[in-house]
């Protein structure tokens, strides 16, 4: 007996449990396929945009060429978090941001910017988990359903052969191996894409900790440059006001 004419003989539980398997499958697929190819994309991306980033000349070049290197837009939420920090730009109001200083501030806008590439990165992963978990007892519950169906069908006769119970009962079993085959996929490439997705991961934190440690110098250094110019500017008033 061939699919289709399994499907219809079938009662509408049994056509409802293949759908839902159907759709696992195709969604998973899409997921899987997408997700590889993101990825892939994002981790060379990821690589490039931060050897340009560093062999900038300058914060300004750095800033400019980063988004044209970052094609996933994982490290350029990190840049333009701490850019305000980094330019010594003052802040508009007081608050108690503010006034935590500037590694606080760093350590919490670096971690929300980190926070949302996570969130990019992870998306599909629940549902890849989900379809993975989920598909095997899906499939063994068409398989429990044709068993009761065949049963139920040869209740009535008056001579039951091992025969006439075999065949509905192994078309019932082909719903179990319906829902591994939609499951394994899932799984192995949850695990596949989930250490491909903590290698970027560390490519991320490890760009936010250096860019932490040199935004951290450069608050550092923008006070003692400024006290310098107003030294500077002092020394010339006073000459001027000597010369007259």
């Amino acid at each position: 007996m061939t699919i289709w004419q399994w499907l219809s003989q079938a009662d509408g539980v049994a056509r409802a449990t293949a759908l839902v398997l159907l759709l696992m499958s195709v969604a998973s697929w899409v997921l899987i396929l997408y997700k590889a190819w993101w990825l892939g994309r994002a981790h060379g991306a990821t690589l490039r945009a931060t050897d340009a980033f560093w062999q900038a000349s300058s914060w300004e070049q750095a800033r400019l060429e980063l988004p044209k290197m970052d094609r996933a837009a994982l490290l350029t939420p990190v840049a333009d978090a701490i850019a305000h920090i980094v330019a010594a730009e003052p802040a508009a109001h007081h608050s108690l941001a503010v006034a935590s200083g500037a590694q606080v501030q760093t350590t919490r806008v670096l971690r929300e910017a980190l926070h949302g590439a996570s969130h990019r990165l992870q998306w599909g992963q629940t549902v890849l988990a989900s379809i993975g978990a989920t598909a095997p007892f899906v499939g063994l519950l068409g398989t429990v359903w044709g068993i009761h169906q065949a049963l139920a069908a040869l209740a009535g006769a008056d001579h039951v052969s091992l025969e006439q119970l075999a065949g509905p009962v192994g078309e019932a079993l082909v719903m179990t191996a319906a829902g591994l085959a939609v499951a394994l996929p899932a799984v192995l490439a949850y695990n596949l894409l989930g250490r491909k997705l903590a290698q970027v991961e560390e490519l991320l934190e490890g760009f936010a900790h250096d860019m932490q440690t040199w935004a951290l110098q450069q608050a550092a250094q923008a006070p003692q440059a400024y006290t310098g110019m107003q030294a500077h500017n002092t020394v010339d008033a006073i000459a001027l006001v000597g010369s007259r």
